[in-house]
């Protein structure tokens, strides 16, 4: 796009001073269409999304689809799209890749520049006016409107027969930069920390090498009429660039932050907001707002998931019906450490206001950081108002599922700096007193393990079925509730095998347990001497497979081992089945239960930073303090097993629980949400498997030092997911056949800021080395701190002679990385913060 066309868009959004207020035109109620917005990285599998814009379109009978490929560099993403929609039902002849852009695609031979002049086709205008529905890929969202748009403004015929369907009733979607185009106010670049610098831009591309970028706004399409629309909003934390745009916008309405794999449904005729799909939809009202200088304070934050509506009109929320409100009732009671960066618990900006402020009675504030590596940049709060409420229930299994209404964030500049102190903690640090004796496991054992991370969704096809294919054909299993408060999650557990081929007759909850249940008449706590019970102990010599349910781990190790720590009758019946060639698997608690050493409580940062603990405060130590060990079973003789290892951030106290415990020549295992790590005993392998990822500590080559217990170097880090294997004997990773190797052929090439907290992009741990380092030419190492009080930890990720990156697509669009390799060292320091 010409600059003087950029320019002319400025003044027709902004006006000739760049700030006067810009509204769309609320003429929703003439519009019969509806509009399907999608975050982007689209899962294949997503079905609720694609079913809501097939139905809107007509039904698979009726529909009649064209694809817009403009945004794109090739023509890859929208054969993707139809191939997605042929395969839930649409007619193959009901779907046309429409020939509408204004440059050159790679890998055709023709040259699609000379598409532009298709935007004033009367012909094909005319198709699209047959069609009733049109959805636009995702890539680059100006030039989709470069491609619609004449070079005055104004609308293409093409665009005008667009419009003219989607009056009429047609569905129009979009992701990514199919997302970004549906609003008057455009966002097509800047990230968090530009928009809280309030640096804006109009210049065609913002600076995406530095480590900020300045936000770039443009005139969208309009399609949508209340507000504004960020997209893969959660995953690249663009709540300081939304946040700042609208602000700077002054808009009468709200702003809307789609996460990827998530739509929000637009129902112009009801006026109302749905959200569907994986994840949710931040809702920012900036109207009492108010910013001096680069604070910013009074933002309210409002978060649906899927099955909310917001009637855009009157702003009223509507949560789905199975959740029940928090306030009051709130789960969590503990004091949350400030979000700042990879070693904090629920990362994501979700997560953290859900888990350590919404539910939390603890709490009415929670804090995280934004800066750079000069330490330039922002402290955010949040706080709960009068309104603040959340709304939580489970989704797609034993998944946490959370709304939040109305928190509060302010912003305020500071400048953070850090000095290296490696004794820091050495006079508050507690060795571990814990010892266990090994299980082992004999020397030909046939046997083999599945182990889930926790918040295993029952659509993860994948890890269940790796479950029930290693017990057999038409498999007997048994089910121990022992972890759990009740017996809810072993009937859910139990409800998902029958979905998956089970035989209701062949699945069995055993009388496992420590403690009482709530919500049954029978007291549950008298099970604790079935543990001995030889006629229990035999009926289990007939299961293919036992699974353990998640809660808290030290109820299941309570239930199983004598109080010498011997094994009970049963457990040793269990071990008698597992050797002669049962599947054993557990998910959260019952995933930490496989080791020796058994993790049962503690945060990454109070553990490195204050050792570990004897005593046990059952579940609320699970959320922080320093780490808690206790005997496991000893299933998994190959290294030490952690779980929800992503959300709750727990690479500080698997490293130092390992560096106390581990052996010379075993690995460590993380393992996250949704994911399992599949060990056959026979081949001597472990492999990933399901929709997270399994974090590899090898500590073999560390170096510690006597008088800085909190200090760790040269450790190595490695994540495997789905499809990736591992030999344990040799030590060798097999990375799954269809990703290529990044090393020298690194995508990304931009400098990259320190992982600060809930707002710095790719968020999690693993996301953040492969996108930041593993896949970055420009970096060689990367940085995370955590801190609170005036001390923390810089964790410094750097590339090494072994370290490699892999990546490859999973589901659809979404991007799939592993790497190896990858060299960190721990270092305490002192934190000012001014």
């Amino acid at each position: 796009m010409k600059k003087w066309i950029v320019f002319t868009l400025l003044l027709l959004l902004f006006g000739s001073t760049g700030t006067s207020e810009i509204h769309a035109k609320k003429n929703s109620e003439d519009i019969k269409g509806n509009l399907v917005i999608a975050g982007g990285a689209l899962g294949s599998t997503n079905r609720d999304v694609y079913q809501k814009f097939i139905d809107l379109a007509g039904g698979t009978e009726q529909a009649k689809i064209g694809i817009i490929p403009a945004a794109s560099g090739s023509l890859k993403s929208s054969y993707a799209f139809k191939k997605d929609l042929l395969s839930y039902g649409v007619k193959e002849s009901s779907v046309e890749i429409l020939p509408v852009s204004s440059h050159d695609f790679s890998g055709t031979e023709e040259d699609e520049s000379n598409w532009k002049k298709n935007s004033e086709s009367r012909e094909l205008a005319g198709k699209i006016e047959g069609m009733t529905g049109i959805w636009f890929v995702g890539g680059d969202q100006l030039k989709i409107t470069d491609a619609l748009l004449k070079k005055n403004g104004k609308n293409s015929k093409t665009l005008d027969a667009i419009w003219k369907i989607y009056r009429d009733g047609a569905v129009l979607g979009g992701t990514i930069a199919g997302a970004a185009i549906m609003s008057d106010v455009m966002i097509t670049g800047g990230d968090s920390l530009g928009g809280f610098n309030q640096e804006f831009t109009n210049k065609e591309r913002s600076n995406s090498a530095g480590e900020y970028a300045p936000v770039n706004i443009e005139k969208g399409l309009g399609f949508f009429q209340w507000g504004i629309v960020d997209q893969h909003f959660d995953e690249r934390a663009r709540l300081g660039r939304l946040a700042a745009t609208a602000i700077k916008s002054k808009p009468r309405d709200l702003a809307y932050g789609v996460d990827e794999n998530t739509a929000m449904i637009v129902n112009n005729q009801m006026q109302t907001i749905e959200v569907t799909g994986r994840s949710g939809v931040a809702v920012l009202d900036v109207t009492a707002a108010k910013r001096i200088g680069k604070r910013i304070k009074n933002v309210d934050i409002s978060y649906m998931s899927a099955g909310d509506k917001l009637h855009a009109k009157t702003r009223e929320f509507t949560f789905k019906n199975d959740k029940a409100e928090t306030k009051g009732y709130e789960y969590y009671n503990f004091k949350p450490l400030p979000a700042t960066g990879v070693l904090s618990s629920y990362g994501s900006l979700k997560h953290f206001l859900s888990y350590s402020l919404v539910d939390n009675a603890s709490t009415n504030k929670a804090e995280s950081y934004l800066y750079n590596s000069a330490g330039e940049g922002f402290k955010l709060i949040f706080e709960k108002g009068e309104d603040t409420n959340g709304y939580w229930g489970y989704e797609d299994g034993q998944k946490d599922s959370y709304s939040l209404l109305h928190v509060k964030m302010s912003v305020e500049p500071v400048t953070v700096s850090f000095e290296k102190s490696p004794e820091l903690f050495k006079k508050s640090y507690q060795n571990s007193s814990f010892t266990a004796e090994e299980e082992g496991v004999e020397a030909v054992n046939k046997g083999s393990l599945v182990i889930a991370g926790g918040a295993l969704g029952s659509s993860n096809q994948e890890v269940y079925e790796a479950f029930i294919s290693r017990a057999g054909e038409s498999p007997k299993i048994g089910i121990v509730p022992a972890a759990s408060s009740s017996l809810k999650s072993s009937y859910a557990f139990k409800s998902d095998l029958e979905h998956y081929g089970v035989p209701a007759d062949n699945i069995d909850i055993l009388k496992i347990a420590s403690r009482d249940f709530k919500g049954t008449p029978e007291d549950e706590s008298l099970w604790k001497n079935n543990k001995n019970d030889p006629e229990l102990a035999d009926q289990i010599k007939n299961y293919d497979a036992i699974w353990f349910v998640g809660g808290d781990q030290t109820n299941i190790t309570a239930a199983l081992l004598n109080g010498d720590g011997s094994r009970s009758l049963v457990l040793q019946s269990i071990w008698d089945i597992y050797h002669d060639g049962a599947v054993l698997g557990g998910t959260s608690a019952g995933a930490a239960i496989m080791s020796d050493v058994m993790l049962a409580g503690g945060g990454s940062y109070d553990t490195l930073a204050s050792g570990f603990t004897d005593t046990y405060d059952s579940m609320t130590q699970q959320e922080g303090g320093p780490g808690y060990l206790e005997k496991g079973l000893g299933f998994f003789p190959h290294g030490i097993i952690d779980q929800h290892f992503d959300k709750k951030a727990r690479l500080g106290r698997l490293i130092a629980t390992a560096a106390a415990h581990g052996k010379q020549d075993e690995f460590s295992y993380g393992i996250d949400e949704d994911t399992a790590l599949v060990l056959d005993n026979v081949t001597g392998k472990i492999t990933a498997v399901g929709r997270g990822g399994v974090s590899v500590i090898d500590l073999s080559q560390a170096e510690k030092q006597k008088d800085a217990p909190s200090l760790y170097k040269n450790i190595r880090l490695s994540w495997m997911k789905s499809g990736d294997v591992l030999d344990l004997e040799t030590k060798v990773f097999t990375i799954r056949e269809d990703k290529l190797s990044t090393k020298d052929y690194e995508y990304y090439d931009f400098q990259a800021a320190p992982h600060s907290g809930v707002l710095s992009p790719h968020g999690s741990l693993g996301n953040f080395i492969s996108y930041s380092l593993a896949d970055n030419s420009a970096e060689d190492e990367v940085k995370s701190y955590s801190f609170s009080e005036g001390k923390g930890f810089e964790l410094t990720f750097r590339k090494g002679a072994q370290t490699k990156g892999f990546w490859g697509y999973k589901d659809g669009s979404k991007d799939d990385y592993s790497f190896v390799g990858v060299e960190l060292n721990i270092e305490p320091v002192t934190v000012k913060i001014r």
